[in-house]
């Protein structure tokens, strides 16, 4: 089993926040898989079949600083190795509407992904970056104020479209591997 975990953070009061991306991008896998989501494992869990590969897929609701006790827990329920769990995440470094695949690495101040580091006493796992871009000028706030709030009405409008190019970049993952999918949603990035 791969397991796919979107970060997130629970409750209407987030829902639309940029901080969802990656609730947005598990949801839209699920619905593709036909997977129904269960509170299980201090989250929503789901589990289907994409490309053949049986899928389990999670939205952590601890709140983004505890992910890793959600993702920790249905790794060893499931007895998947880091290499085979993908995060998706949002990402300040990246400017908006721009993904990128990796695997390891470190965690850019991101709480959701330092949890899980620490929870799988690892940082090798595989990440989605699902890029929100940095505060505009005047922006009155920090990074963090940013990602709380609901994307403009400009990203908006390409909203959809990005979660269904993030759902396919998983997709190619499981089909041809971490180095094909990396080559070819990085050069796309580009």
């Amino acid at each position: 089993m791969l397991l796919v975990v979107g970060l997130g953070n629970p409750g209407k009061k987030y829902a639309e926040t940029r901080h969802n991306a990656g609730f947005f991008v598990v949801d839209r896998l699920a619905a593709r898989a036909g997977a129904a989501f269960r509170e299980k494992f201090s989250g929503r869990f789901a589990e289907g079949s994409l490309e053949g590969q049986r899928i389990g897929f999670l939205e952590p609701e601890t709140y983004m600083n505890d992910s890793g006790r959600s993702v920790a827990a249905a790794a060893t329920f499931y007895k998947v190795p880091p290499k085979d769990i993908v995060v998706i995440h949002d990402e300040l470094d990246l400017p908006f509407a721009t993904l990128r695949l990796k695997c390891g690495g470190g965690e850019a101040g991101h709480n959701g992904l330092k949890s899980i580091s620490a929870h799988l006493n690892t940082k090798d796992y595989v990440r989605l970056r699902f890029g929100v871009g940095k505060p505009p000028a005047g922006f009155r706030g920090t990074g963090a104020d940013f990602v709380l709030q609901a994307f403009a009405p400009a990203e908006r409008a390409e909203l959809d479209s990005l979660v269904d190019q993030a759902a396919d970049v998983v997709g190619l993952f499981v089909r041809e591997g971490l180095e094909h999918a990396m080559n070819v949603t990085n050069r796309r990035a580009s």
